[in-house]
């Protein structure tokens, strides 16, 4: 029988396009319906028919906490005691640039804005600015937000949808973007010969989130670093999902990676909406006012995110992520096993809090890879664990996440209910 989430939806489609305001969320690609949710608490979350889920979702990333940890919506209540904007400066956007510069080795300076596509596309441009080139190098399957120069060969709901090339693009926005196969520095290699003198960047997840998890191979990372060095390119990191769940030193540090810019969102907001790009200062020195390169936002700092995003950073500093990221990687294994046991082949890449899994036999180290996964088994598990108390990405090319808030029962039960699946 319908219910109030169903409801919900008919009532949202006569409204916003597609009855959802990111496209993943519609569950088209999984053959299902939204849950309407009504509150999160801890690993959490409860929807409006009263459904209970464990979330390895998590908001695409920011709750590495859980929902409504303490400290974060106390410290979102006094900063709204306060005032919600002010289009001014505020202390606590200097104390989380100041966190941010502590906590990572790549970055001396950070401009704080209010999406990941607003930081991606402002690091863009500053590493054109900076280098006096146009091209530049991206992913097949990595996604950088929706700014138009970053839709070729994008990940995330570009994928889960299979949205043919890129609709209201003009062929002239992707004209200097190039193409590379991820975790292939080879390819990389003849790019920069193709275009020698040309290439102002090279941008990459340097932990791929948005085609489901894909790692980098040894010597990737750093075979990028040395051709922007080589060629006088920039490295720029997008680290909106990996900065501050890979390691508090984001991927950067846990790789021992040094990129010239870096990007950032999710985490560093708490929860609320929120974006950064930073990196070196002779890069950042060109930013207005103090340089020449434009970029500006009226709720770019805003006090309420600034002051999750503080209180969030305050708590990760003294967090164990070492024993969350075993939790996360025996309970994989635990699954890899049950999925192996009843001759089901699976892959599931994992880092830290953060795991994939493709139905394929194949290794996924790069798009063309996770192509290959059976996405109608994926949307059959995804439905079967929801009708089970398990809240996962409704999409084959996305990421779970687990937080600090997951319980040992947490992942227990979904061990159970998965081998109930694989039969």
């Amino acid at each position: 029988m319908p219910g109030v989430s169903h409801a919900l939806f008919n009532a949202a489609r006569q409204y916003i396009p597609g009855g959802v305001n990111s496209p993943v969320r519609a569950c088209a690609a999984v053959g299902a319906e939204p849950l309407f949710v009504e509150r999160g608490l801890g690993s959490r979350i409860i929807c409006a028919d009263g459904e209970n889920l464990v979330d390895f979702v998590l908001s695409w990333g920011p709750l590495i906490l859980g929902h409504a940890h303490p400290a974060v919506t106390r410290a979102i209540r006094e900063a709204a005691d306060r005032g919600s904007s002010f289009g001014a400066p505020c202390r606590d956007e200097v104390e989380l640039a100041k966190a941010m510069v502590d906590a990572l080795p790549g970055l001396e300076m950070v401009r704080m804005v209010n999406s990941g596509t607003e930081a991606a596309m402002s690091a863009l441009r500053l590493a054109r600015a900076c280098t006096g080139k146009t091209k530049f190098i991206k992913f097949d399957g990595c996604y950088h937000g929706h700014a138009d120069p970053f839709l070729a060969g994008a990940g995330s709901g570009v994928a889960t949808l299979s949205i043919p090339g890129t609709p209201g693009v003009p062929a002239a926005a992707v004209a200097d973007t190039v193409l590379c196969p991820y975790n292939d520095l080879e390819s990389v290699t003849n790019a920069f010969s193709a275009h020698s003198g040309n290439l102002a960047a090279v941008i990459v997840e340097p932990a791929a989130g948005n085609m489901g998890l894909v790692l980098p191979e040894q010597g990737f990372l750093e075979g990028l670093r040395e051709l922007c060095t080589r060629h006088g390119a920039l490295l720029i990191f997008d680290e909106v999902i990996t900065g501050f769940r890979l390691a508090y030193a984001g991927a950067q540090g846990r790789f021992g990676i040094d990129p010239d810019l870096a990007v950032f969102g999710k985490i560093i907001g708490g929860g609320l909406p929120v974006g950064a790009y930073g990196g070196k200062a002779e890069y950042m020195r060109h930013i207005a006012p103090q340089g020449q390169v434009y970029q500006a936002g009226t709720l770019s700092g805003n006090p309420l995110a600034m002051a999750a995003g503080l209180a969030a950073l305050r708590v990760l500093r003294d967090s164990d992520y070492a024993a969350l990221e075993q939790k996360v990687e025996d309970f994989c294994k635990e699954l890899a096993a049950i999925f192996k046991n009843r001759a089901i082949d699976v892959r599931i890449n994992r880092m830290a809090s953060m795991f994939s899994i493709f139905f394929t036999p194949r290794p996924v180290r790069d798009f063309a890879d996770a192509k290959t996964a059976d996405t109608d088994r994926y949307a059959r598990f995804f439905l079967y664990m929801r009708e089970r108390g398990f809240f996962l990405a409704p999409s084959a090319f996305e990421t779970a996440m687990a937080s600090f808030a997951h319980s040992d029962e947490d992942f227990l039960s979904f061990l159970k209910a998965a081998a109930a699946f694989a039969g």
